[in-house]
């Protein structure tokens, strides 16, 4: 009895831990799922919102329209040098230190943002007159540093292009230089020692394409070598009966 409640026991437990991992793993997945729905979600959040500034730059005019342009620009400069970082981030993790400086940035043209939505709804134009140059040049602040780091991470990763291409290049070159050199020493051995080779084993000299030697006959190109083959070898095998006379 102790012996099968000490089975029961292990397999409870084991039953336990399975559910345990289950719930754990269905956890997680819905917890990546739920951030990919989030992330989709502000993407697609943040893409109504851009084109909405376009309209606005296009169809407002005055104070709203310059608002609306500084928004947009402000937006447009964070999203290109992120899309710049988070790209070569996978080859240079140096990038890493730049996308955390951007997310700061991020963080103060956030609240620039919020400071111009709010102007954007002032009904005193005179009032707007007076704050927009100030958030003007903040929004040029942000947007000369977010492009200084995207055009760095441009060269940057140029540079190494250009640096990988001269050693594949390098590389290249070399592979091909060894492929021209071939073994002159070995070449002429052949050559002098060929009739010994070509009587001993016959296999050195290899038969050329025009030279007559490795040429298909007739019958190999009707495939009729072998039937030939054959009838050759039965008219030359002695008849039994003659030899038996």
């Amino acid at each position: 009895m102790d012996v099968f409640g000490v089975m029961i026991g292990l397999v409870l437990l084991v039953g336990i831990t399975v559910v345990a991992l289950m719930v754990i793993g269905t956890v997680k997945a819905a917890k990546a799922v739920g951030a990919k729905i989030e992330k989709h979600e502000a993407n697609a959040r943040r893409a109504v919102e851009t084109a909405t500034l376009k309209a606005k730059t296009y169809t407002k005019v005055g104070p709203p329209a310059q608002i609306a342009t500084v928004r947009l620009g402000l937006r447009t400069s964070l999203d290109g040098t992120r899309q710049v970082l988070e790209g070569g981030l996978a080859q240079d993790g140096q990038l890493g230190e730049s996308l955390a400086l951007l997310t700061r940035l991020d963080a103060h043209a956030a609240e620039l943002d919020g400071e111009l939505r709010v102007l954007e709804r002032e009904p005193d134009t005179a009032r707007i007159a007076a704050k927009l140059p100030e958030l003007r040049e903040r929004a040029e602040r942000i947007t000369h540093a977010a492009e200084t780091m995207r055009w760095a991470a441009q060269d940057r990763m140029h540079r190494f292009a250009d640096d990988e291409l001269s050693r594949l290049s390098q590389e290249c070159e070399s592979e091909a230089g060894a492929l021209r050199h071939w073994d002159g020493s070995g070449a002429g051995a052949g050559s002098g020692s060929g009739s010994g080779s070509a009587g001993a084993g016959g296999g050195a000299a290899r038969a050329g394409l025009t030279d007559g030697k490795g040429r298909p006959s007739a019958e190999e190109l009707l495939g009729l070598a072998d039937p030939l083959a054959k009838l050759a070898q039965r008219l030359r095998k002695p008849s039994t009966g003659s030899s038996a006379g």
